[in-house]
């Protein structure tokens, strides 16, 4: 089932944002649950889940961002895009990027964008089967200094 994730999920996402970024530090000052939960509770933000059996399998990131250009339509950014590691290749990534992307076009998006810092061949095949080109924009990143 694809939905909006529920502050019980809290522990599962976090396992699967593990997988994602094995080498993030592990926070114990409640940090990581207070922005979970200011997530969940403000508007154009999305934090979507797949549930399988009880269990959090899936998870994306979705931010639908006011815009002044294109009509004054939204545009969306996703991120944090995870299926459990022992789940992936079995179609459960396709399923949660088409609930994600269809949220965004709900909600007026006429956009949407992500970024990869995968490497690997498989993963740029997946989004592009999920209807993203590598081609449409550059993107720069620059990253906060040490």
């Amino acid at each position: 089932m694809f939905r909006v994730a529920r502050h019980n999920d809290f522990a599962q996402i976090v396992r699967l944002y593990r997988q994602l970024n094995p080498d993030d530090p592990h926070l114990t000052d409640g940090s990581d649950a207070q922005a979970f939960a200011r997530i969940l509770a403000t508007a154009g933000l999305y934090l979507f889940v797949l549930e399988l059996d009880g269990a959090v399998v899936a998870t994306t990131y979705l931010n639908v961002i006011p815009n002044i250009s294109r009509s004054a339509s939204p545009y969306a950014v996703i991120e944090n895009v995870v299926v459990d590691e022992s789940r992936r290749g079995t179609g459960l990534g396709k399923r949660i990027m088409a609930g994600t992307l269809q949220a965004a076009w709900d909600a007026g998006c006429y956009k949407a964008m992500l970024m990869t810092g995968s490497r690997r061949p498989a993963t740029h095949a997946f989004y592009r089967a999920c209807g993203f080109s590598g081609d449409a924009k550059t993107a720069y990143l620059a990253a906060r200094p040490s």
